[in-house]
């Protein structure tokens, strides 16, 4: 077995997870997650189930915004001790708009070694099948519950020269789409992908006003990624 595939003392694996599509799961995930001496996760109930789907059964230790800045340390406590812990989150890449940054920069402050087993992310699976500009772009995450705030952030980024890409939820992503047309025009291109690797998976790609339309007549149940192309761009 290649020696990438064992997880060794001492170390933090930061995993990423499948975003839906079990199969999605690198080798190397899979292997680096059946060994580790403990997993640290969001839900350990979300993560229990994807061990159990995969045939595995490991430790785990619930480590989420409640409890991250306690947690943190305590994680790094059991690295330093010798043990090997994996990160990951309910789904996708850890630490991108999910708890586990400030484990890395425990592990880190300590100078403990700190491993990425890349693989699955939703902002990144949306850029490569978006068809807007991927040269560059700003990563904001989720955007500010109120309306005013979305706006400000809309208009402070209104001749930013690179794709803008969100995090969304269904409740939301409506009004969000809405503003876009209201704020930076009717004509803004823009990519709203819905549920990812899923079942239902969704691209609404297109001038803002149009992109609203469409997910009108489209269920918001499910998770959105949402890309805002720069003001020049055309499709």
């Amino acid at each position: 077995m290649s020696s990438s595939l064992i997880p060794q003392p001492g170390h933090l694996y930061v995993v990423a997870t499948p975003i839906g599509n079990l199969t999605d799961l690198s080798e190397r995930a899979r292997a680096i997650l059946g060994a580790v001496d403990l997993v640290a996760c969001e839900d350990t109930r979300t993560t229990g189930l994807l061990l159990h789907r995969l045939g595995l059964s490991r430790p785990l230790a619930a480590y989420h915004e409640h409890n991250e800045s306690e947690a943190a340390e305590s994680l790094a406590d059991q690295v330093a001790s010798g043990r090997s812990v994996a990160l990951v989150s309910d789904a996708g890449t850890p630490t991108l708009s999910d708890p586990g940054f400030r484990l890395v920069r425990a592990c880190r402050r300590r100078g403990l070694p700190v491993v990425p087993v890349p693989g699955p992310s939703a902002v990144v699976a949306a850029l490569s099948a978006s068809g807007l500009p991927t040269n560059g772009f700003l990563y904001a995450g989720f955007l500010p519950p109120k309306s005013s705030a979305r706006t400000s952030f809309f208009e402070a980024h209104r001749d930013f020269r690179y794709t803008i890409a969100l995090y969304e939820s269904g409740h939301r992503i409506s009004k969000a789409v809405d503003e876009v047309a209201s704020v930076l025009g009717a004509s803004r291109v823009i990519c709203v992908a819905k549920e990812i690797t899923k079942l239902h998976e969704t691209f609404i790609v297109g001038p803002a006003e149009q992109a609203a339309q469409r997910l009108a007549q489209t269920s918001l149940k499910g998770e959105f990624v949402l890309l805002i192309a720069p003001a020049d761009f055309v499709l």
